[in-house]
């Protein structure tokens, strides 16, 4: 039975689960495993804070691989093993997460609100939870250029990546993929493809001269607007999936 958490997000969640219950998550290992043969299959560890759990969950993997191995059962040898950055501590240490593993992908929900002590859960402290904050784009720019030394790939999952409004300023950071509802993907295509990365490297840097999130936000705004009127005019008159 699980204990009951006072603060559930700071609590048994992710690999930690995983990693007390080693058979579970054998078991889970083991079916990604065998679907790999699919050729479109990669593993990635939710809730990373450091090298020891990073390595203790890939000496799973390689667990699984040799039992697998010893049963003749196929599986995808280079399958690509990656990890969550949701905390400020695997941010500080992306240089060495970097060599163990072959891609990052950030959680944009969970890193604001472990890096600005935001509980977005909280109503009483609502305004505080800022996407945009100066200190957010700053440790996903750091992330991202990180992986990028180390030869490894990117990606943003959570709320900002789905968000039209977020497409080129991720772009311009240079995240690699952007993980998505379905229903978003055809608006966020269209964003992305109509936008050169040098244009979106230059807009990406003017907002990094802004320190307070609200102009953030207001100029990533302005400039969205006048980019993509089209858009923003269906969003305003309660057609498309785009902010109001």
């Amino acid at each position: 039975n699980r204990q009951q958490e006072d603060n559930p997000s700071l609590g048994w969640r992710g690999i930690r689960v995983m990693l007390d219950m080693p058979d579970i998550f054998r078991q889970q290992l083991r079916a990604i495993l065998r679907a790999s043969t699919m050729k479109n299959i990669k593993l990635m560890f939710p809730m990373i804070s450091g090298v020891a759990e990073l390595r203790e969950a890939k000496g799973h993997v390689e667990a699984v691989r040799a039992e697998l191995r010893e049963q003749g059962v196929a599986f995808d040898a280079a399958m690509q093993v990656g990890m969550m950055i949701e905390g400020p501590s695997s941010v500080l240490l992306a240089d060495v997460l970097a060599k163990e593993v072959d891609f990052f992908s950030i959680g944009t929900n969970d890193l604001v609100q472990y890096l600005l002590a935001v509980d977005r859960n909280n109503d009483l402290i609502t305004d505080l939870y800022q996407e945009y904050h100066p200190s957010v784009l700053r440790a996903i720019r750091h992330v991202v250029d990180t992986a990028h030394a180390n030869g490894i790939w990117a990606g943003v999952c959570g709320e900002m990546a789905g968000n039209p409004l977020s497409a080129v300023l991720l772009l311009g950071l240079g995240i690699d993929e952007l993980s998505m509802v379905p229903s978003m993907i055809p608006t966020i295509k269209e964003i992305v493809r109509s936008t050169s990365f040098e244009e979106a490297k230059r807009f990406a840097a003017s907002v990094f001269e802004l320190s307070v999130a609200v102009d953030v936000k207001a100029h990533i705004t302005e400039y969205m607007r006048s980019r993509y009127p089209a858009y923003f005019l269906a969003a305003q008159n309660g057609g498309g999936n785009g902010p109001a």
